[in-house]
């Protein structure tokens, strides 16, 4: 008798329980969060309860802590103050308005200035990259800023890491940040610690998940920026990572996988935005300010006729700073579009921006890989192929055994934007990014290069062959297609 009413109880604790936590996520989930990202969490919760909630609890946060968001926020300020009344360079003329309204929304949000008189030059060759940035340090005279999602010294970037310890012994400093979860157990990590220690480099990980040491965030935040400077001179910036085009990777190795990338070599006054990036992110990770050592604007004039301005976004800002660049350039195109992402997983604002282009006659071409190598963002991002085929985006995929990893947005023949960032939620909301816009038709052609080198490696889906898809691939991608909200 006692044993079945303790039972009955019981189960009627579980169900209020129950219910309580329904409520309560309706009430919760949703605050501050894109409806689809709130669905999403909300069927975890409601299909999935004991998991759902503990995901929630682990990863439902897209924010960095309050701490390192005020430090954004009093950079921000910082560098809005500082370069307000500096004139950078001089602009090349004739700017559309809509251009010039892009510009005052990307220094509203991420407080860099445009600038004018840069030069930038592509360097879509991995190797070739690594030893340029080589060169680069070995010219060093007071600093090396380092700052790569991925670092690993392996035999492709020895190079790379002899140079910064030649210029180590003689006196410059060397700065390094790497991501603490991106590098943490990956081949040579410890190794490539133990070198950076041995040439007295001054080292941090980035957004660390130690809560030993009372160090926390969401776990899968991200530092994913890529950019070295020397000297506020010279910058690099771009897709690729430090490491092997394998990654050093058993399962790519085995696949035969290499990655393919597009950085930019940059002088100019832009250099100090980029610079003032990774003095951000030093601040933000070690309480430790560097403006009385560095210069954090320069205003000589560089060797070009590039207008340039630096795109920083991720959670420590209040808004997807890179989001709203790419819609901005996206509804502004009149003539040619062409996306080169690898990571291509859209909001609805980006999909009705890119359909909506198509409708008003605009060309429209996406470049991604034809093999993925995460399984979950390859089956999302292929949920999209029939919407984009039906609005007439020509979609290119790069051949196996090759993964195209660059990121790039051309716009008509004037306009383009380089850098680390996918066109993915999670570059938008969760990933530490850098962007660059650039004005200037040499540029744009120097693009258009790259991509018709990528043209001729891939081949175009049609929407013939999508139709062919096995109803095992559909549902697949429709699964990954959910779970990819959970922001």
């Amino acid at each position: 008798m006692d044993t079945t009413f303790e039972a009955s109880w019981l189960v009627i604790a579980l169900f209020v329980i129950d219910l309580v936590v329904r409520i309560a996520a309706v009430i919760i989930v949703p605050r501050n969060r894109r409806p689809t990202a709130a669905m999403a969490w909300l069927l975890a919760i409601y299909f999935i309860p004991y998991v759902g909630v503990l995901l929630f609890l682990l990863i439902g946060n897209p924010r960095l802590p309050r701490k390192r968001r005020r430090k954004q926020a009093d950079i921000n300020r910082y560098i809005h103050d500082t370069s307000e009344s500096l004139e950078f360079g001089t602009l090349r003329p004739n700017a559309p308005d809509w251009f010039r309204a892009l510009v005052r929304l990307n220094r509203n949000l991420g407080a860099m200035p445009i600038a004018g008189d840069n030069a930038a030059t592509l360097i879509a060759d991995y190797q070739e990259s690594l030893d340029a940035m080589a060169d680069a340090i070995r010219r060093a005279k007071r600093y090396v800023h380092v700052e790569f999602y991925i670092l690993q010294t392996d035999a492709s970037t020895d190079n790379f890491f002899r140079a910064l310890e030649e210029v180590a012994e003689r006196g410059v400093v060397v700065r390094v940040l790497l991501d603490h979860w991106a590098n943490r157990g990956k081949p040579y990590y410890r190794q490539t610690l133990r070198r950076l220690d041995a040439m007295g480099a001054h080292w941090h990980l980035m957004l660390p998940v130690q809560p030993l040491r009372g160090r926390y965030q969401r776990p899968d935040l991200r530092n994913h920026r890529k950019l070295l400077v020397i000297d506020g001179d010279v910058a690099f910036m771009g897709s690729q990572n430090v490491t092997d085009s394998s990654y050093n990777l058993r399962k790519n190795i085995r696949r035969g996988l290499h990655w393919v990338d597009l950085m930019v070599r940059v002088q100019g006054p832009v250099v100090a935005s980029i610079n003032a990036v990774f003095l951000s992110d030093w601040y933000s990770e070690t309480d430790e300010t560097l403006t009385d050592e560095i210069d954090l604007f320069s205003v000589e004039s560089g060797p070009g006729d590039l207008d340039c301005q630096i795109v920083p976004s991720g959670p420590g800002f209040d808004f997807q700073n890179n989001l709203k660049l790419f819609l901005g350039l996206l509804f502004a195109a009149r003539e040619r579009i062409i996306i080169v992402s690898p990571y291509f997983v859209p909001d609805e604002a980006l999909l009705l921006a890119i359909t909506t282009a198509c409708q008003r006659g605009v060309h429209v071409e996406l470049f991604v890989s034809e093999e993925g190598d995460q399984a979950m963002v390859y089956h999302a991002q292929r949920s999209y192929y029939e919407a984009l085929l039906t609005a007439g985006v020509k979609i290119w995929m790069y051949r196996k055994p090759f993964i195209l990893h660059s990121k790039s947005l051309t716009i008509d023949d004037e306009v383009a934007v380089i850098g680390s960032s996918n066109m993915d939620m999670r570059s938008f909301g969760l990933n530490l990014e850098i962007s660059m816009l650039v004005r200037g038709e040499e540029f744009v052609r120097d693009m258009q290069r790259v991509e018709d080198v990528y043209r001729t490696l891939s081949r175009e889906l049609t929407a013939e062959e999508w139709r062919r898809q096995p109803l095992r691939s559909t549902i697949l991608d429709n699964l990954a297609r959910l779970t990819s909200a959970l922001q």
